[in-house]
C-alpha cells in the first residue's frame, strides 16, 4: 500500500521557509519544525546552511580547563560541582605560561579558537587579573579567544573585552520550565543577565544547551526559542549531548535517541542561520555515522582534542580521519596578528612577567 501524504507537510515546510533572521519564532512554529518528516527537516536545514556557509568547512576550537573542580553550583550534570562525589579533585588556576603553551599546541593541531574554562560561580578580582593576561597572550598567538568563567557583571565583561576576549560562553542549559530540575543555585534570569552583560561589552556570545537530561521534547523547542530571542543570535551555539558522569544525579539518565539529537541540530540551524552550530559534548559516545549526520544537519563547529574540560572528546587523529572520509576541512579564520610578530611580542611579554605576580599559583578559596 503506498504511503499516505503527510497532511501537515505543506504548512510545516512553509514555516521552515520564512525569512532568515527572526527573533519572534513561536513555540508552536519551532515544534512544527521538530515534527517535520526527517528527510524534509534535513533538506531544509541543508538549504539554510549552504546559503550562509561553506557546507564542507568546520570551525575548530580547543577547550582547556584552567581551573577544575569544587564549583559551588549544583548543576546535576556536572562533574565539577562540589555538591557531588565524582572523584574529581579540586585544582588550582593554571599559570599563564602553561595556558599559552597549550594554546600554541592547539594552534599547531589546527584549532582557530582557544577556549578556556574555569569552575567558578563568578571570577574573583585577583583571578580576573590573571585570566585577562591569559586572554591577551593567547590572542597574541593569532587565535580567537573564548572563556567561560561563570556569571560576570557589566564591569567584568568590559574588562575582559578590553583584554581582547572575542567570545564568552554561558549556556542556558535547558528550557525555563525545566531549568529548576537541573540547577537551583543560579536562576535562568542570572544566565540571561550575564549574556546581556557580554553583549553590552561588545563581545560575541557562545550559548547553547544540553540534551538528554530527561527533558521533554517541548523543552528542547523552548530552549532554542530562548536562544533565538537573543538579539543578535549567538554567534556560536553549542548543542551538547549529556555525558553521564558517575556520581552526578544524571548518571542514570535515559539515553536520548540520536535521531532526536540530530533533529535539534537541524532546527537550530534553521532558526539561527548565520550562527555556528557546534557539535559539542557527547561526541566521544557518537559513532561516525551520527557525527556525519550532524554535519549534514548544519553543525559546523567542533571542539578538537582529547578532553572537553573534564570529559572525553574524540582524539585529534580520529577527527582528522573522519574529516578525510567526509571531505570536510577546518574553516579558515582571520587571525588577529601576524604569526612572527605575535611570537616575538609574546616571548618579550613573558620574559618581562616571569617573576611577576601575574604568575601566582591561584586557587579557589
Amino acid at each position: 500500500m503506498p504511503a499516505q501524504p503527510h497532511d501537515n507537510a505543506p504548512v510545516n515546510l512553509t514555516l521552515a521557509s520564512r525569512p532568515d533572521l527572526r527573533h519572534d519564532w513561536s513555540l508552536e512554529e519551532i515544534e512544527a519544525l521538530f515534527a517535520l518528516p526527517f528527510n524534509d527537516l534535513m533538506f531544509r536545514a541543508q538549504q539554510v546552511h549552504r546559503a550562509h556557509f561553506d557546507p564542507n568547512a568546520v570551525q575548530v576550537s580547543t577547550l582547556l580547563s584552567i581551573k577544575t573542580g569544587a564549583c559551588p553550583e549544583d548543576c546535576k550534570y556536572c562533574p565539577q560541582s562540589g555538591h557531588y562525589n565524582t572523584g574529581l579533585g579540586k585544582e588550582k588556576l593554571l599559570e599563564i605560561e602553561k595556558v599559552v603553551n597549550q594554546a600554541k599546541a592547539a594552534k599547531e593541531a589546527g584549532a582557530s579558537r582557544f577556549c578556556m574554562g574555569a569552575a567558578w560561580r563568578s571570577p574573583r578580582e585577583k583571578d580576573l587579573q590573571v585570566v585577562m593576561e591569559m586572554v591577551s597572550q593567547v590572542k597574541a598567538l593569532g587565535l580567537e579567544t573564548c572563556m567561560t568563567l561563570g556569571m560576570v557583571d557589566v564591569d567584568q565583561a568590559k574588562r575582559l573585552s578590553e583584554a581582547g576576549l572575542d567570545y564568552y560562553n554561558h549556556n542556558l542549559d535547558t528550557s525555563p520550565d525545566y531549568y529548576g530540575e537541573i540547577i537551583t543555585t543560579r536562576t535562568y534570569a542570572d544566565r540571561l543577565d550575564t549574556l546581556a552583560n557580554v553583549r553590552e561589552a561588545g563581545m560575541k556570545v557562545c550559548s547553547g544547551g544540553i540534551l538528554g537530561m530527561g527533558e521533554a521534547p517541548r523543552d528542547r523547542a523552548a530552549l532554542l526559542q530562548q536562544l533565538v530571542r537573543l538579539e543578535p543570535h549567538p554567534e556560536s551555539v553549542p548543542i551538547n549531548m549529556l555525558v553521564k558522569v558517575p556520581g552526578t544525579p544524571m548518571e542514570n539518565a535515559e539515553d536520548l535517541d540520536p535521531l532526536e539529537f540530530i533533529r535539534a541540530i537541524a532546527v537550530a540551524r534553521i532558526l539561527m542561520p548565520k550562527s555556528h552550530v557546534r557539535l559539542s559534548a557527547g561526541r566521544e559516545q557518537m559513532n561516525e555515522s551520527t557525527q556525519a549526520m550532524a554535519f549534514l544537519a548544519g553543525a559546523n563547529s567542533i571542539f578538537y582534542g582529547d578532553t572537553l574540560l573534564t570529559t572525553g572528546n574524540p582524539q585529534v587523529e580520529r577527527d582528522r580521519a573522519l574529516f578525510d572520509k567526509l571531505g570536510l576541512h577546518p574553516e579558515q579564520r582571520e587571525t588577529c596578528a601576524d604569526d612572527e610578530k605575535a611570537e616575538a611580542a609574546l616571548e618579550a611579554a613573558m620574559r618581562e612577567r616571569q617573576d611577576d605576580a601575574m604568575f601566582y599559583d591561584a586557587s579557589e578559596a
